[in-house]
């Protein structure tokens, strides 16, 4: 029998391509967000507006699982655009919840989290239970929606799983595209400029193909096991400074070092790499993508 879901968020970058892969294995699910057109490549869709409680009731609770992919990412732009950023990533999560609080849905919720919910220690791997230090709103956010799952959970029985994401990377809808960091040493590169570090670009982090995560959760939250747990995801452990060079040699670009700016240097968690070994523990974990050929390949 099909496994039914809805995700909610399917026009964002995570949720356009968890879409695709949950068409591809065969879930029979319905796509969900706030523009009044679905992004390229998504089927079976519809406009929601997460904020607002009452759209919640249009959404069929006939499902096994809603994945909670909606939300406002950011950095220094969550202090000017607070009461939005908490709206839409914290009310937004709970309109849901008491939605299916409400009509008793028996569905679990898939969440995304952050790297950034760290306190990032020098060259240690992050455990599940590691240090939490929160310098952003939206990183806030994430970690006070992780607590509302849990919350909901103890309190009415409703079933979630988390799964913190360091770096994604890759796009199958736009080969331009890429993720943060990566994106941005890209777009330096594709335009002939240097691409700029800060400080000595020593700072670690988890990389991960966009279908390798795509896939690790689709296959996880299949297993009993991984209902109302937190789990990392993991990928390849490389510095700025290694995928900067891995671009730059692509493009014949060069590589600057610049001081850190104020704000960013106060808002950076220092390295991330996360450990998965709780993730191994309940399915086998193939990454099966390499930055370095997907950079060789680009």
């Amino acid at each position: 029998m099909k496994k039914k879901s809805i995700l909610i968020g399917s026009n964002g970058y995570l949720g356009k391509h968890l879409a695709f892969f949950l068409e591809q294995e065969g879930f029979e699910n319905a796509n969900f967000d706030i523009h009044p057109q679905a992004a390229t490549g998504i089927r079976n869709y519809k406009k929601i507006d997460i904020t607002n409680e009452n759209d919640f009731f249009e959404l069929n609770p006939d499902i096994d699982f809603i994945f909670f992919f909606a939300g406002l990412t950011g950095t220094s732009a969550g202090f000017d655009d607070y009461k939005k950023f908490i709206s839409v990533n914290e009310i937004g999560l709970l309109n849901l919840l008491n939605w299916m609080r409400k009509i008793t849905c028996k569905a679990r919720i898939i969440f995304p989290s952050t790297r950034l919910v760290y306190k990032g220690v020098k060259n240690t791997p992050l455990l599940e239970e590691s240090p939490k230090e929160t310098k952003t709103i939206y990183a806030a956010n994430k970690l006070n929606a992780e607590n509302l799952l849990w919350m909901y959970h103890n309190a009415f029985d409703i079933d979630f799983t988390v799964f913190r994401i360091c770096v994604p990377y890759g796009n199958l809808f736009d080969a331009r595209f890429s993720y943060g960091t990566l994106g941005f040493f890209l777009s330096k590169a594709q335009n002939g400029d240097d691409i700029t570090l800060y400080g000595d670009g020593l700072i670690g982090r988890t990389f991960t193909h966009v279908l390798d995560i795509s896939d690790a959760i689709v296959r996880a939250i299949q297993n009993e096991k991984t209902k109302n747990g937190i789990f990392n995801i993991g990928g390849e452990n490389l510095t700025l400074l290694e995928v900067a060079k891995l671009v730059a040699e692509k493009f014949g670009v060069g590589i600057q070092f610049t001081d850190w700016p104020a704000m960013p240097l106060k808002l950076e968690s220092g390295d991330t790499i996360f450990e998965d070994t709780r993730l191994r523990s309940v399915i086998s974990l193939p990454y099966r993508h390499s930055i370095a050929q997907w950079i060789k390949d680009f």
